[in-house]
């Protein structure tokens, strides 16, 4: 009797589960048919089954609901009537082409022919457009690409179009698309076309266009790519245009460089008179077209194109400016140069704008930031002619911005000036590779100096003025600011390549036949006694970052010593050398004793 009350007890329990999961299907599926606006039908009441208790049994859902979805989903996007129209439309185009192939038309009505019936189905796409017909994007995509391949193929391979006309028609096609698109609010159109302009017109005469014609259809595409970000964030497009842009005009200057070397009269395709200026205009549109950008975001998150436009068009341009100007005018830059510092003053005084404008956090003020510091990395040299000089006024803009990040709240721009100054130092190092008198020479003793103290300087304002919180970069990812580290690392460094210039002009007071183990183990001594010097510092501070970093000089000063002085040096400056490790091992090893001790009577003391 107990086995039989068990028995029917779990079939109860296994009941009363079948019939809540029954229950919950059935309010899923009404769910479903109230969305689609269709009658609820009710159902009957399940039947139950009653499963035996040893076999376990779990609700699947139907196998046909998958299918059913897809089916949905097909009829949702139109997707086999799209997919139809493009095999006719298809159709009529290959017609025509065999038409116009057997030769019982010629190549030139044929041509025109296929040119009509492109542009015969951009006009269908505007009527389909008006109607809401979801076969609309098919007529004006077929059109679009119709057109540029004929164009292409009609003045490439027939040689029966102009090349005046043939890149009118493109920029009639492209900009027709993005009136349809502008029209009825859709996306299609205008990218069809923007990327038909973009390859076409880069595959006419390839490789060995008319520059100036095809620099005009490229401006055309990345002018209407502004315009259809205003319909659809579509950053690809965007970037397909600028990407194209960049290769072909760059294929310019290599080509102009190229004749130019040769010492042979430039064709007239190469059109070198308007070189600059094309380059000068494209700048200063993507400039604006940034500008643009960031002022119609407003409140909402800026686009990374739109931030990354300033400091990659700029970068490019005078680049291929400088490479061309070099190779043209005898190798001075100082002109171009000095447009180019003129325009980073403008960028800076953009930032100031809209860093007023934005309010707190300066949204977008770091991009052009950043601009103008790669700007001036990038002509400064040429104006002062020494990437070393250049590097103190860098840094002197960067300690600028770094204050009026504090101002503004904004901790991209305080970011942005931690990479100025790694540029600097990773300038000076390649600046000052070998032993050459160029690297040693007396007079770099002021520029780098100067930068060092600008360097440890900004470290210590950082550890007056933490980042404020909650923005950008330090409120996700570094709290405390421990990025910091990087400007006195960077000031180190600077300061040892000061040092090592005044050693070496001193040495070079010495007999010659000691002056390379001097050098060496002078080197040394300054590393291991910076070392004492930090974990001293430190020590009185109880600063345990400036405390790491002593440990990491010492770490270096060993390696120095153990794998280059005792391989090279001999003599009593190899003495020196060995000597001065031990004494900072030393220092450290008391420091650190003592700081572990009261560390230890001071159990509250922040962790490291």
């Amino acid at each position: 009797m107990t086995t039989e009350k068990h028995d029917s007890e779990d079939r109860e329990k296994e009941l009363s589960t079948r019939i809540q999961t029954l229950e919950r299907q059935l309010e899923r599926l009404s769910a479903r048919l109230d969305d689609e606006d269709s009658a609820v039908v009710k159902p009957p009441p399940p039947a139950p089954v009653v499963a035996p208790v040893q076999e376990e049994s779990y609700p699947t859902e139907e196998i046909s609901d998958v299918s059913e979805e897809v089916l949905n989903w097909a009829k949702r996007a139109a997707f086999l009537p799209r997919l139809s129209a493009i095999c006719f439309l298809l159709v009529i185009a290959l017609i025509l082409r065999t038409i116009t192939d057997s030769g019982i038309i010629n190549k030139l009505i044929g041509s025109g022919v296929g040119m009509s019936y492109a542009a015969a189905l951009m006009m269908v796409s505007w009527y389909q457009f008006s109607r809401q017909s979801p076969l609309a994007p098919v007529f004006a995509a077929c059109g679009a690409v119709l057109m540029s391949t004929i164009v292409v193929e009609t003045h490439s391979h027939f040689n029966s179009l102009p090349l005046v006309p043939a890149y009118l028609t493109l920029m009639v096609t492209g900009i027709g698309m993005a009136l349809i698109s502008r029209r009825f609010n859709a996306f299609t159109p205008i990218s069809v076309g923007i990327l038909g302009m973009c390859f076409a017109g880069a595959a006419i005469d390839y490789p060995r266009p008319f520059f100036p014609y095809l620099a005009l259809v490229l401006y055309t595409a990345n002018v209407l790519g502004y315009f259809a970000a205003q319909l659809k964030r579509c950053s690809w497009l965007r970037w397909s245009a600028l990407v194209v842009t960049m290769v072909m005009l760059q294929l310019w200057g290599v080509q102009i460089v190229t004749t130019l070397r040769k010492g042979e009269p430039p064709p007239a395709e190469l059109a070198i008179a308007w070189f600059l200026p094309v380059i000068a205009v494209f700048a200063v549109t993507y400039l604006l077209l940034s500008l643009l950008g960031i002022i119609r975001s407003s409140s909402e998150k800026i686009p990374l194109f739109d931030l990354a436009l300033p400091t990659i068009s700029l970068l490019w341009a005078f680049s291929l400016m400088f490479y061309v100007t070099k190779a043209q005018g005898g190798g001075s830059t100082f002109f171009t140069a000095i447009i180019g510092v003129l325009i980073a003053i403008g960028l800076l005084a953009v930032s100031f704008w809209l860093a007023q404008r934005g309010g707190t956090g300066a949204p977008g003020a770091s991009s052009y930031t950043f601009a103008c510091g790669v700007l001036l990395a990038l002509t400064l040299p040429a104006i002062t002619g020494s990437l070393v000089f250049s590097l103190p006024i860098l840094s002197l803009v960067a300690i600028f911005m770094a204050v009026m990040s504090r101002v503004w709240n904004c901790g991209t721009i305080r970011l942005t000036t931690y990479l100025f100054h790694i540029y600097c130092c990773a300038a000076m190092l390649i600046a000052f590779r070998g032993e050459g008198a160029a690297a040693m020479d007396a007079v770099n003793i002021l520029p780098v100096g100067l930068l060092t103290c600008i360097i440890l300087y900004q470290y210590q304002w950082c550890r007056w003025w933490p980042p404020a919180e909650g923005y950008s970069f330090f409120s996700r990812f570094d709290t405390k600011d421990r990025s910091a580290v990087i400007l006195l690392l960077a000031g180190l460094i600077s300061g040892f390549y000061m040092a090592r210039i005044a050693l070496f002009q001193t040495i070079e007071m010495l007999p010659s036949a000691i002056r390379r183990d001097a050098f060496n183990s002078s080197l040394s001594v300054l590393i291991n006694s910076a070392a004492i010097a930090l974990i001293l510092f430190a020590f009185l501070r109880r600063d345990k970052e400036l405390r790491n970093v002593a440990v990491l000089v010492m770490v270096v000063g060993g390696v120095k010593v153990f794998m280059y002085d005792l391989m090279g040096t001999h003599g009593l400056p190899l003495v020196f050398s060995v000597f001065s490790f031990g004494v900072a091992a030393a220092a450290e090893s008391i420091a650190l004793g003592k700081w572990q001790k009261q560390s230890a009577a001071q159990p509250h003391d922040e962790p490291v």
